[in-house]
């Protein structure tokens, strides 16, 4: 039987309940689609580049044949296939994902011994990743994961905005889990220096599950997430 088509929706909302298909926003020089795979409800992102096709996936996370299929569809001149961290449910699909798209793959070293693929890259803080006339900046953040990673790309045309692909070191509502009170205080620590003091209100970002969510919105909260512990 004939698979079907991945629906793409081109008014981006970022919340991905209800549906089956995928969203894409357009940003000066890019296209982010993104798409809720897997029973843990997991999100992974196609970042295009506008002006060349090529394109980059960030989490193979689950349900490959639809990965494959949005990748065929939406993304033929794919580059690299990026983990953000090491957590079974971000790259249940890698294997498979990279069989048959036969990609390249790249994780952060600290996380890159579990994953299903060893990655033909690795990605440390400050690294940068070319897809087209796009660059992604690496920003590692320490304790959701030890290598835990957030892409930081930049608009073209002159904006300077930038897009945060989080993973799960932050979310809407507060940073990512941790296993004690020592690794969220290197989270948070790295959260607050690395993404909220750096980048301003306007800076949305792309979480590894859930909806999407401003720095602006969650900046007033970042006490109140220190003082709770998680």
């Amino acid at each position: 039987m004939e698979q079907q088509s991945i629906t793409i929706d081109d008014d981006y909302t970022g919340d991905l309940s209800g549906t089956s298909g995928a969203q894409r926003r357009t940003v000066p020089g890019a296209t982010i689609t993104k798409m809720s795979v897997g029973p843990m409800d997991n999100n992974t992102y196609l970042v295009t580049c506008t002006a060349t096709g090529k394109s980059l996936l960030i989490d193979a996370a689950n349900d490959a044949d639809r990965i494959v299929r949005l990748i065929e569809e939406q993304a033929p001149q794919l580059e690299l296939i990026v983990t953000t961290h090491q957590h079974h449910d971000h790259w249940f699909a890698l294997a498979e994902v990279t069989e048959k798209t036969g990609r390249p793959t790249a994780a952060h070293p600290l996380d890159s011994e579990i994953l299903s693929v060893h990655p033909d890259r690795s990605l440390e803080d400050g690294d940068t990743i070319t897809v087209g006339d796009l660059t992604l900046e690496v920003i590692h953040l320490s304790g959701h994961t030890p290598g835990g990673i957030t892409l930081a790309l930049t608009e073209q045309g002159g904006t300077g905005r930038v897009h945060l692909f989080t993973g799960d070191s932050l979310f809407p509502g507060g940073v990512g889990k941790t296993p004690d009170a020592e690794r969220f205080t290197s989270l948070m620590n790295d959260v607050e220096s690395k993404l909220f003091d750096r980048f301003p209100d306007d800076t949305p970002f792309y979480p590894g599950h859930g909806k999407d969510s401003t720095l602006g919105a969650e900046r007033p909260h970042l006490q109140e997430w220190r003082e709770r512990g998680w």
